[in-house]
């Protein structure tokens, strides 16, 4: 593979995660992060959610739900996504934290508040290498089932980026391709490292 990809969500468990471990099936250079203050899972009720910090280990997380409710998280699917998570990497990271990982070809996100959020925190780096970065964003629900499709979409549309001679020149014929073939918009845009 000829490229570096970036998976980015809120809180890096779900969405991002999933693509993370997809893409790492098939052999890509892939990352994952998340763009949220803190890491947030769901609790016993929507006012009550289970949060952390970001670089708190998965297996912690896994551990710590464990104790509170079992059947609970096992039930909503938490226990095992973070058990799938342990074995992709250690811990969350935050995308607003990741200059020392280096720069990435391609960053995908998964909701717009995201795309935004990614977008504005490269605008506001220093622009020292002026490598482009293509950041596309795939809408997709904070859910397992869609999680798992959205995952199998990014994976497509990764092969597609690879097998273009030049991305810059081939993505809006790629764009045009996802989106009458899947009839899901995607919002792209061309950032700088």
């Amino acid at each position: 593979m000829k490229f570096r990809y970036a998976m980015v969500c809120s809180s890096n468990q779900n969405r991002s995660m999933e693509a993370h471990f997809l893409l790492k099936k098939q052999g890509f250079d892939v990352s994952s992060y998340g763009t949220g203050a803190h890491v947030k899972l769901p609790g016993p009720s929507l006012r009550e959610p289970n949060v952390y910090d970001f670089g708190t280990p998965y297996k912690h997380m896994l551990d710590d739900l464990r104790r509170k409710d079992p059947e609970l998280y096992k039930r909503n699917g938490i226990l095992p996504m973070l058990k799938r998570n342990s074995m992709v990497k250690l811990a969350p990271q935050r995308w607003q934290e990741n200059a020392a990982d280096g720069s990435f070809d391609v960053v995908f996100t998964f909701e717009e508040k995201v795309f935004d959020m990614v977008v504005e925190d490269l605008h506001n780096r220093n622009h020292v290498l002026m490598k482009t970065v293509l950041i596309i964003n795939l809408e997709v629900k904070d859910n397992h089932e869609e999680a798992a499709v959205g995952a199998r979409h990014t994976a497509d549309l990764c092969q597609e980026i690879e097998a273009a001679e030049s991305w810059e020149e081939s993505i809006d014929d790629i764009v045009t391709g996802y989106e009458k073939q899947h009839r899901r918009k995607l919002l792209y845009t061309i950032s700088f490292y």
